[in-house]
């Protein structure tokens, strides 16, 4: 049975009148049902004209769209231009037609007017519907829908559709398989009631009600899905528009990446996530630790040396979970003497101190929904620790020179090159402060401890400097490569991208030479280790290859040489492992 809805504005005369003509026909394949954008009442006069044609619409029920029992239907016709413009998409995305018809209710005079403006109405909407019957419209209609629909449940990325408020209007075939949830489960609902934290993995595009779709491409996000299980999905999403060009919803349009990238990194292919590069496995538990953190609100602590990259993991666990639409706000804990820290965290109102020509917010207040990131947490003094206790604790403060107390709800990551457990040992952090920071502790290694994650650092800091110098051809000779694996960096990748820097200035040709690098650091850091380069031999590098089951990044750290230097002997000597 097919489902036909005629819509009017208020679902007074002219919905009516169709869905009585369309009634008449007696067809047991169709269920007509009628609606308006607002409840009404029906018109006595178009009672009285339809009985007139021999038609009763007495015992007429109307009802307005949003109390429409069930709104799942095959085919739309609107009979008023209010109707057309202000029809939102419809569970299904059904096929509409669209009947220009003017109000006969909003004709005045006499009796005898309205009467003859109804018949003219009635008999105008009476060779409009036996039109769509008799001459196939609808037909053709309700079969180009079943095309489309067996298209969509035929092809295996899954499709979501809703509307301009988040209201899910389809869900094809391998949407729900991908999911685990059904169509019934989801059709109709806001997405973020559906799916844990919303299907977009905290990036929505719709996060605040109606506004303009952003349209992306090719997308990897964390969903949640029936069960509790988190997929790693890839999607694409495009705006929808209606006849007239009009925004009125988005198609979301995905795969299932899951199983792909556990595989990936079980064979050391994964080489990036959300910004940071790395592929060592003391990496890829770092981003497994950020798709975990990302999901909840606790405040999390960032331990490694200087030159890291803590800002980048912070960031990276705001943008991939439900606060990625926020702000992010970095603050520099280190830089501040303790009164322009304060009001920089907290605000400050107009003449509090020299130089408040103004109230101004604070980062606090700045990041309220979002996340704040206190970088150098463990330089601040015991005095703005007990504040930023108080913070963490209750979520209120009050900005320099008020009384008003202000709450904020906000995430908070911080970071420190310092031992805070030495910190707290000699009196100079609070041990409550430091629970209440480190929830969950992050420790990033450096670079020294992820040599495999060297050369493909070292290639991608030389193409970004590269691209800034605007010169091309460029590379890195084996014997730099060599060079830079041998090297301690104390300085992390801060330092490593100083190197490349460097090495661009002197070098003049096409590629980066040992005597092109700066000299190595002896008395500012720890001691260098220069590895001396090992002879290969065939034997050598299949017993390497055996032991990292052919992973040829692994058996370079292995043998103690670059990738450059392996693949090089690989060419040269035939190698069976």
């Amino acid at each position: 049975m097919r489902r036909i809805l005629f819509l009017g504005s208020k679902n007074d005369a002219r919905s009516q009148m169709a869905a009585g003509f369309a009634r008449a026909r007696q067809d047991p394949a169709l269920d007509i049902v009628t609606a308006g954008l607002e409840a009404g009442e029906l018109h006595p006069m178009a009672v009285r004209v339809m009985g007139e044609a021999g038609v009763d619409i007495t015992d007429a029920r109307t009802c307005s769209l949003a109390d429409l029992d069930d709104s799942l239907v095959d085919l739309v016709v609107t009979l008023s231009e209010k109707a057309a413009a202000a029809c939102p998409m419809l569970i299904g995305n059904p096929p509409r037609v669209d009947w220009r018809l003017d109000d006969p209710d909003a004709v005045k005079g006499e009796d005898e007017t309205v009467l003859l403006t109804f018949r003219s109405t009635r008999d105008h909407v009476r060779r409009l519907v036996d039109d769509l019957f008799d001459r196939g419209y609808s037909q053709a209609l309700l079969a180009a829908a079943r095309c489309e629909g067996l298209i969509l449940d035929g092809i295996s990325d899954g499709i979501l559709v809703h509307d301009l408020n988040r209201k899910i209007t389809f869900f094809n075939r391998a949407a729900q398989q991908i999911t685990g949830y059904t169509a019934k489960d989801v059709l109709g609902q806001d997405c973020h009631s559906v799916f844990d934290g919303g299907f977009c993995g905290g990036k929505c595009l719709l996060p605040d009600g109606p506004c303009k779709v952003t349209e992306v491409t090719h997308q990897e996000l964390q969903v949640p899905c029936k069960g509790g299980d988190r997929l790693i999905l890839e999607r694409s999403v495009r705006s929808m528009t209606d006849a007239a060009g009009a925004e009125v919803g988005a198609m979301v349009m995905f795969c299932d990446r899951t199983r792909e990238r556990h595989l990936a990194r079980q064979v050391s292919e994964v080489r990036s996530f959300a910004g940071i590069l790395g592929q060592d496995e003391k990496m890829l538990e770092i981003f497994d630790l950020v798709r975990d953190l990302a999901d909840s609100d606790v405040s999390v602590l960032i331990q490694g040396e200087s030159g890291t990259g803590k800002e980048l993991v912070a960031a990276a666990v705001h943008n991939e979970g439900p606060r990625a639409n926020r702000l992010f706000v970095p603050v520099n804990c280190g830089a501040l003497p303790e009164n322009l820290l304060e009001s920089e965290l907290f605000g400050h109102v107009k003449g509090s101190f020299t130089g408040a020509i103004r109230d101004k917010k604070g980062r606090f207040e700045l990041a309220d929904g979002g996340t704040i990131f206190l970088d150098e947490i463990g330089d601040i003094s015991p005095g703005m620790q007990v504040k930023l206790l108080r913070v963490l604790q209750e979520g209120t403060f009050e900005r320099v020179g008020s009384e008003e107390t202000q709450k904020v709800h906000v995430r908070v990551i911080s970071a420190t090159n310092k031992d805070l457990s030495t910190e707290i040992a000699a009196g100079r952090f609070r041990e409550d402060l430091y629970y209440r920071l480190s929830v969950v502790p992050l420790w990033l290694p450096p670079l020294r401890d992820r040599r495999t994650d060297i050369p493909l650092l070292a290639e991608h800091v030389l193409s970004q400097a590269l691209a800034g110098a605007r010169r091309k051809d460029t590379g890195l000779s084996s014997e730099a490569m060599d060079l830079i694996m041998s090297y301690d960096w104390p300085g992390n990748v801060r330092e490593l991208q100083n190197w490349i820097q460097f090495a661009l200035v002197k070098c003049k040709g096409p590629m980066i030479l040992p005597e092109h690098l700066p000299p190595m650091r002896t008395s500012q850091a720890r001691k260098p280790t220069v590895r001396r380069r090992r002879k290969l031999d065939a034997e050598t590098v299949r017993l390497a290859l055996l032991r990292s089951g052919g992973n040829k990044v692994q058996a370079s750290e292995i043998l103690g040489v670059s990738r450059a230097t392996l693949y090089r002997f690989l060419d040269e000597v035939e190698v069976s492992a």
